[in-house]
């Protein structure tokens, strides 16, 4: 027997129970295809309600057709599951439903892994999602190895695979990348029909190829993969090998700057030996300069605290390279210290990558702290010019500090503010 819409109590479950059914339906949807094909009866009400798309079919100029459209219908309170969210989605988008957008988008979201990380962002892009799509390059990041391993690497689309090729924080080897870089370009070769090989995958390879970094190989690394590729032209291979083996360094086609790929523990140097009271604060900048002996990443400063008492402080942090004045890495943050003459960390959003000093380019770098609000603070005395750091692989890292001429409020290399550094091999 069936039931009449007041049998129900609130009106949402009397709306509910007119959802799929005939009583005062006035539009159908036809939906599946063949002996699946079934006749599902709406209400035009209800559905623009829920949908800008059809408001404007329902109630603007667009005519009404006669015979029933090949819709599929649409509802807040849907299920959605890994085999149906981008279905659902691509509906949701395509008619208007902001609600269910949101929960689409909430539910990849809270799904994310570096096993699904490129085929989402490919998602995410395809249907303008920018939010879900910088989640995803994070996780990309995060997890390089992992996610270039995984089954949708190979089917992302070439602008994807461009825009990730470009990022400077995979967290990968260059020699690891370029063979995830091979696979889909077979891949690709394979979905073009076109034949398997260096000529093919140069040519679907396209600009991506210039964004693998071949000089941060080793000559034995880049001598036993794509030297022997085929991808490269004999006179790129010629020049890469010149870039190994001779300096200067001559100039090539592909980027030089590394990525950041960090490998060892995090790690600390101080440069004082001793600490006193007290540091004030004017609005000027403390600086002071180093150089190191090999590839590290900064991740942050540790900062002297207030001789007053648990206190506030307002920062600005930055790293500038010495010669150009290039800001490699900023943050404005804030920290609390305790009173004690420990020090309180204030770091970066993303690791810097810092090179070594060589031969014949000196790279210095500028650290620098702008303390824009806080009371007088401890400071570092005995300060070392020179410091090495045993690091757990058993490499060393030799930091040199020097004077940085100018505003400096008094930080020099003997005392003054600044007194770690915290970093990554």
């Amino acid at each position: 027997m069936s039931r009449s819409s007041t049998f129900f109590s609130t009106v949402k479950d009397r709306f509910a129970f007119l959802f799929n059914n005939e009583i005062l339906s006035d539009v159908q949807f036809v939906v599946g295809r063949g002996e699946e094909e079934q006749v599902i009866p709406a209400h035009k009400l209800v559905l623009a309600v829920g949908s800008a798309v059809f408001d404007a079919m329902f109630n603007g100029s667009s005519l009404i057709p006669s015979s029933p459209p090949s819709y599929p219908p649409l509802s807040d309170e849907v299920q959605i599951g890994p085999e149906t969210v981008m279905t659902v989605l691509y509906t949701a988008k395509k008619y208007a439903v902001p609600a269910l957008e949101r929960r689409c988008v909430e539910f990849l979201k809270t799904n994310l892994s570096s096993d699904n990380a490129f085929m989402l962002l490919t998602q995410a892009r395809l249907f303008d999602e920018p939010q879900l799509a910088a989640l995803c390059l994070k996780t990309i990041d995060k997890c390089t190895a992992e996610a270039i391993v995984a089954e949708g690497f190979t089917d992302i689309d070439a602008s994807t695979l461009t825009l990730v090729l470009q990022r400077d924080t995979l967290r990968i080897k260059e020699l690891h990348l370029f063979r995830a870089v091979c696979r889909w370009a077979e891949a690709e070769c394979i979905r073009q029909g076109l034949g398997v090989g260096g000529r093919q995958q140069r040519s679907v390879l396209g600009q991506a190829l210039n964004l693998i970094r071949f000089p941060l190989m080793s000559v034995e690394e880049f001598a036993q993969g794509p030297a022997q590729s085929g991808i490269l032209t004999d006179a790129e291979v010629v020049q890469l090998f010149l870039y190994f083996s001779v300096n200067p360094k001559p100039s090539v086609d592909f980027i030089d700057v590394p990525r950041c790929c960090m490998t060892g523990k995090e790690q600390t140097v101080c440069r004082f030996l001793c600490n006193e009271s007290r540091w004030g604060y004017s609005g000027t900048p403390d600086r002071v300069r180093f150089i190191v002996d090999r590839r590290i990443f900064v991740v942050g400063f540790g900062m002297y605290g207030s001789i007053h008492g648990p206190s506030e402080f307002e920062v600005v942090i930055q790293l500038i390279h010495t010669l150009t004045g290039k800001v490699c890495g900023s943050n404005e943050t804030v920290f609390t210290s305790d009173g004690s003459t420990n020090t309180f960390r204030v770091m970066f959003p993303d690791p810097i990558s810092l090179l070594p000093f060589k031969e014949l380019t000196f790279y210095g770098l500028m650290f620098m702290i702008l303390c824009r609000q806080g009371p007088d603070s401890h400071y570092g005395t005995k300060g070392l010019r020179k410091v090495v750091v045993e690091c757990p692989s058993g490499d060393r890292v030799c930091f040199q500090f020097s004077y940085a001429a100018g505003n400096n409020n008094g930080t020099s290399v003997e005392d003054g503010q600044i007194p770690e550094i915290i970093f990554h091999t």
